[in-house]
C-alpha cells in the first residue's frame, strides 16, 4: 500500500460513524479552515528557518489538511481526494502548454503573460468573469490588495509609472490627516486602509512582495530590540529607565552590532 492510501485509510477511519475519533467526526469545511491556514504558514516558517527536517514534518501535517477537506467533500458527495488531485494535474498540464504543450508550443518556450492569459481564460468558464474573481477573500490582506492591483493593472487599470503612486500614496496620507483631525474612528481606518492600498501598489510597481518585505522589516525590527533590550538589561538597567533619547542611542548600537 502507498503511503497516499494509507493516509486516505487513516482520515477515512477517522471520520467513521461507529469507532472513529470523536473529534474528527464532529468537524466541518468551516471548523478546519483555520488550521488549514495555520499549517501553510508553518510550512512557510520552516522554510524560512533552513529547517528541513520540519518541513517535511509541516508538509505532512499540511497534507492531511487536503485529506481532510476531501473526505468530508466525499462523504457529502462533492467529490473525493482524486478529483482533486485530478483538477490540479490538468490545471498545471493546460498552464505549461511550453513544457506539456504541441511541439509549436514547446518550441517557442514560455511566453511573458501567458500565464495570466491563460488564467483569464479559465475565469471566463465560470460564473464570475471579473478580472477579480478567484482572488480569495481569505488572504492576508497585504497578499490579497497585491493580487487585486496586479489583476487590475492586466486589464489597464493601473498608473504608467510609479511616479503616480507615489502621488496617490501623498494624496492618501493627506486624507488620513484630515481624518484624524475629524476624530472619526470610521474615517481614519477606512483612509489608514487606502494608504495602505497604495502602498501595496508601490511594491508592486517596484516588483516587491509586501508580505515578505515586512516579514522582514519585522524580524530585524525584532533582532535589533532584543539586542537593545540585553545590552541594557546586561548593565543593570531596564528599558522603562530610559528616556526616549538614551533609547535611541542605544537603538542605534544596536542596529550597529546586529544590523
Amino acid at each position: 500500500m502507498s503511503n497516499i492510501n494509507k493516509l486516505l485509510e487513516v482520515m477515512a477511519r477517522l471520520r467513521d460513524p461507529q469507532d472513529g475519533c470523536p473529534w474528527d467526526r464532529q468537524q466541518d469545511f468551516s471548523s478546519i479552515a483555520p488550521y488549514t491556514v495555520e499549517e501553510a504558514y508553518e510550512v512557510a516558517d520552516a522554510i524560512a528557518r533552513g529547517d528541513f527536517a520540519a518541513l517535511k514534518d509541516e508538509l505532512g501535517d499540511l497534507l492531511f489538511q487536503v485529506v481532510f477537506h476531501a473526505r468530508m467533500a466525499e462523504e457529502a458527495g462533492y467529490f473525493e481526494f482524486d478529483d482533486v488531485a485530478g483538477v490540479i494535474s490538468e490545471k498545471m498540464l493546460r498552464r505549461h502548454p511550453h513544457v506539456f504543450g504541441s511541439a509549436q508550443e514547446r518550441a517557442a518556450g514560455a511566453v511573458d503573460g501567458s500565464w495570466e492569459a491563460i488564467k483569464a481564460a479559465e475565469r471566463h468558464d465560470h460564473a464570475d468573469a471579473s478580472a477579480l474573481a478567484g482572488v480569495a477573500r481569505a488572504l492576508p490582506a497585504l497578499k490579497r490588495a497585491q493580487k487585486l492591483g496586479k489583476r487590475a493593472a492586466t486589464v489597464g487599470f493601473d498608473w504608467p509609472d510609479r511616479s503616480g503612486v507615489h502621488e496617490k500614496i501623498a494624496e492618501e496620507l493627506a486624507e488620513l490627516d484630515v481624518a484624524v483631525e475629524s476624530r472619526s474612528a470610521i474615517d481614519i481606518e477606512a483612509e489608514f486602509g487606502d494608504l495602505l492600498f497604495a502602498v501595496v501598489n508601490l511594491a508592486r510597481h517596484l516588483d516587491v512582495d509586501p508580505e515578505k518585505a515586512l516579514s522582514s522589516a519585522n524580524h530585524k525590527f525584532e533582532r535589533r530590540f532584543r539586542a537593545m533590550e540585553t545590552a541594557i538589561m546586561a548593565a543593570g538597567g531596564s528599558l522603562r529607565e530610559h528616556t526616549l533619547e538614551a533609547l535611541d542611542v542605544e537603538w542605534r548600537a544596536a542596529k550597529q552590532r546586529v544590523g
